[in-house]
């Protein structure tokens, strides 16, 4: 990733899910975009975009995706669709000198595919993903990659806000940054 001046975008995602096989993987779709814009130099904060998203496939949460994510039936309900908020999240993103973008893993690169592809709107990004898991896993004698509240933890942190809602998940990868692309290193025993 570029990280000479302008901006990197920190994502993550939350879909809606199930625990019993009853949604097919190519069925989920996003129903929270969590985003934060940081300043490549100094890895600081400066802008962030949540929004909630009213799924079509499976409009109806499963107990299971409620629990997982906190994300309550009404707020999907009182959400825009997929296009609307795509078309707002990208007018965010061009308000700002993005250079690169990234999010804890693929899954949110993919996501976004499938989503793009089954509502026919176009690809919000004009700029190269970078999978923040494997370059923490590359920076760091680490034996495989981990989940985003193992690498907290290894980095000496504390997980801030709620697991697996995607603001909060995102200003977590944030908080991470300097361990991927700054000079921090992992103050506890590798795992």
């Amino acid at each position: 990733m570029n990280t000479g001046r302008g901006c990197v975008l920190v994502l993550d995602l939350e879909a809606t899910c199930c625990d019993d096989g009853s949604m097919a993987r190519a069925e989920m779709e996003i129903i929270e975009i969590g985003a934060v814009m940081v300043e490549c130099v100094t890895l600081h904060t400066l802008d962030e975009f949540q929004a909630f998203i009213r799924p079509v496939r499976h409009p109806c949460l499963t107990d299971f995706c409620t629990r997982l994510t906190s994300i309550q039936q009404a707020d999907v309900d009182a959400a825009d669709g997929y296009p609307a908020v795509l078309e707002a999240f990208s007018a965010w993103i061009d308000r700002h000198h993005v250079v690169g973008w990234g999010s804890w893993g693929r899954y949110d690169l993919h996501q976004f595919e499938y989503d793009c592809g089954f509502h026919q709107v176009p690809w919000p990004f004009d700029f190269e993903h970078t999978n923040f898991k494997k370059v923490f896993t590359d920076r760091h004698p680490i034996k495989k990659r981990v989940g985003l509240g193992t690498a907290l933890t290894m980095a000496g942190l504390g997980f801030d806000g709620t697991p697996h809602r995607g603001i909060d998940d995102a200003r977590n990868i944030v908080r991470l940054l300097p361990f991927l692309l700054g000079d921090a290193v992992l103050p506890l025993p590798r795992f």
